[in-house]
C-alpha cells in the first residue's frame, strides 16, 4: 500500500483532456449567451439601399411612377391646372375693374425730357400756345410725346417730396413728431379727395359731357404741389419773404395753367354740342372752370403756411 502511494506520489499526475466543439461555418458559437444578429441586419439594411438607391425603398419610387403612370392622376393635374388658370384671369378682371391698372400705365409713360418740359410749364406757363392734347386713332398719345397730357408721375413724386419738406421744415422748428406729419399728411390727401368729389359733383349736376376721367382730375390737382414745395424750401431759405413771393409766384401760374388746360376740357364740349357762348349753360361751365383754377392758390396756402414761421 505504500509502494502504490510512492507510485502514485512519484507519477505526474496528467491533465485530462477536454473535447471543445467546433463551431461549423454558419452556427452561433456554443459559449454566447445571446446570438449577434448585427451582422445580419446589416446586410439587410444594404440589399435595401442597393434596390432602392440613395438609401430609400425602391417601393416609393414605384408607387410615385405608378400614380404618374395612372391615367386618372394625369386627368385630375391637368383639371387643377385649368382650374388655376381660369382662377388667375378671374382675380385679373376684378383687380382690373377696381382698380385700373392698363390705364394707370399710361399715366406713368414719362421720361426724363417730359418731366423737365411739364415742369418748365408749371413755372412759366404764360408764353406757352399750343394746349391741345395730341390724339392718334381716337387714343390719347402718351405723356412722353406730349406736354399737355395729363400724368401721374409729377403728381405722386411732389406729394412724396412734399410730405418731406414738411416733415423737415418741423424738424427745424423743434415740432416734429410722427403723429403731426401724419396729420399733414392725411390732410393734404382728405383736400384732394374733396376737390376731386367736389368737381365730379358739379359736372353731374350742369351736365357737362366732357372725357374728363378721375385720374385726369386726379393729375391736374396733384401740380400743385411742385408749388407748396418751392414755397416751403424757400422759406426755410430766407424766411416769410422768400415763401411768399415764391408761392405767390407759382399761384399765379397754376391759376393760369389750370384755366388754358380745363378750358380746353370743359369748354371745348359746349363749342362741340352748339351751345351758345353768352348761354346760361355755358357760362356755368365758366364759373365752374374758374372756381377750379381759383381753389389751387388758396389750398396751397392753407397747407403750407404753417410750416414757415
Amino acid at each position: 500500500m505504500y509502494t502504490a502511494g510512492l507510485a502514485a506520489a512519484g507519477t505526474p499526475r496528467l491533465p485530462s483532456k477536454r473535447r471543445i466543439p467546433v463551431s461549423q461555418p454558419g452556427m452561433a458559437d456554443p459559449h454566447q449567451l445571446f446570438d449577434d444578429t448585427s451582422s445580419a441586419q446589416s446586410r439587410g439594411y444594404g440589399a435595401q439601399r442597393a434596390a432602392g438607391g440613395l438609401g430609400y425603398p425602391a417601393s416609393s419610387t414605384s408607387s410615385q411612377a405608378a400614380f404618374l403612370a395612372d391615367p386618372v392622376s394625369n386627368m385630375a393635374m391637368a383639371y387643377g391646372s385649368s382650374l388655376a388658370a381660369q382662377g388667375k384671369e378671374l382675380v385679373d378682371k376684378n383687380i382690373d375693374r377696381f382698380i385700373p391698372v392698363t390705364k394707370l400705365k399710361y399715366y406713368f409713360a414719362v421720361d426724363t425730357v417730359y418731366v423737365g418740359k411739364k415742369l418748365g410749364l408749371l413755372i412759366f406757363p404764360y408764353l406757352h400756345q399750343d394746349w391741345e392734347v395730341q390724339y392718334q386713332q381716337d387714343t390719347p398719345v402718351a405723356p412722353r410725346f406730349d406736354v399737355n397730357a395729363p400724368d401721374l408721375y409729377i403728381p405722386a413724386m411732389a406729394f412724396i417730396t412734399y410730405i418731406l419738406v414738411a416733415g423737415l421744415a418741423l424738424g427745424t422748428q423743434d415740432r416734429f413728431s410722427p403723429d403731426l406729419l401724419g396729420l399733414q399728411a392725411s390732410s393734404a390727401l382728405a383736400w384732394l379727395a374733396l376737390e376731386v368729389l367736389a368737381i365730379l359733383l358739379s359736372l353731374y349736376l350742369v351736365t357737362i359731357n366732357t372725357d374728363l376721367t378721375t385720374i385726369d382730375l386726379v393729375a391736374f390737382l396733384g401740380y400743385k404741389y411742385v408749388g407748396m414745395i418751392s414755397g416751403v424750401l424757400m422759406g426755410l431759405l430766407f424766411g416769410k419773404t422768400g415763401y411768399y413771393l415764391v408761392l405767390g409766384w407759382f399761384c399765379i401760374s397754376i391759376f393760369v395753367f389750370m384755366i388754358r388746360t380745363l378750358r380746353l376740357k370743359i369748354l371745348a364740349e359746349a363749342a362741340a354740342e352748339g351751345v351758345p357762348v353768352r348761354g346760361a349753360r355755358n357760362q356755368l361751365r365758366m364759373y365752374l372752370t374758374m372756381a377750379v383754377a381759383a381753389a389751387q392758390p388758396l389750398l396751397m396756402y392753407w397747407l403750407t403756411f404753417h410750416l414757415v414761421r
